[in-house]
């Protein structure tokens, strides 16, 4: 049994949002699909940290729903900011039951045990966050992190932590209400996405403050999923 872990998939089966139009993702739900099941087995599990689905709502992202349920394992999906589809996590549950879709997992405000380890985390927010409406957000997103390391916590494993935005800038820039959770809470290992093309170059891959950090968005990876831990 292992643990994976990928973002920004960004996939449109239900709508009209190609991404080919990017350099580097021209045929990349084949690409993804072919790429996920020479790595991943059906008792593995793949954390995917946000963009998911370019639907506006569940079901216009169920096609992707589907096509992430035919893939071997089991995923936890947490939020990213293009996730307009995003519900409620009972309303998402019971869609994804109703569906058949019990291989799909939301992170919000919970944990996941697998294996020695307990997956955890949140969307995140932008670095250097200033303006009041931001400053809202952020601090729900920081009670949010909170709470789902306090749930992976119950598990008596350790912590790892996903977001979709990223703690830490090459520029210097940062989110430290976020960092300081991370920071505070003794976080050994986070991952992220968000980032695509150019950026790529200058995220963060490396240990800062005992924490390592490491992107995961999906071009960066070039459709791969990233092993995070075998069992």
């Amino acid at each position: 049994m292992s643990l994976f872990a990928i973002a920004d998939t960004h996939l449109s089966f239900g709508v009209s949002k190609p991404m080919d139009i990017f350099q580097g993702w021209q045929d990349y739900e084949a690409r993804l699909c072919e790429n996920w099941k020479s790595v991943v087995r059906e008792d593995d599990t793949v954390v995917i940290a946000g963009d998911i689905s370019w639907g506006m709502d569940l079901r216009e992202s169920m096609p992707d729903f589907r096509f992430l349920h035919e893939l071997p394992g089991q995923k936890i999906i947490l939020k990213g900011n293009h996730d307009y589809w995003w519900a409620t996590k009972k309303k998402t549950d019971e869609a994804f039951a109703q569906n058949g879709l019990d291989s799909l997992h939301i992170l919000f405000n919970n944990a996941y045990a697998c294996g020695d380890v307990a997956v955890c985390g949140t969307r995140g927010w932008l670095s250097e966050s200033c303006k009041q409406e931001d400053r809202k957000v952020l601090l729900r997103e920081v009670g949010r992190l909170k709470m789902s390391i306090d749930a992976a916590r119950e598990f008596d494993k350790e912590p790892i932590v996903f977001l979709h935005y990223p703690p830490v800038n090459a520029d210097g820039t940062w989110c430290p209400e976020i960092y300081e959770v991370l920071k505070s809470e003794g976080i050994r290992r986070c991952y992220y996405g968000h980032l695509h093309g150019p950026s790529c170059r200058t995220a963060v891959n490396a240990e800062v403050d005992g924490i390592r950090l490491s992107l995961i968005s999906c071009d960066f990876l070039n459709f791969l999923p990233k092993l995070v831990k075998n069992f």
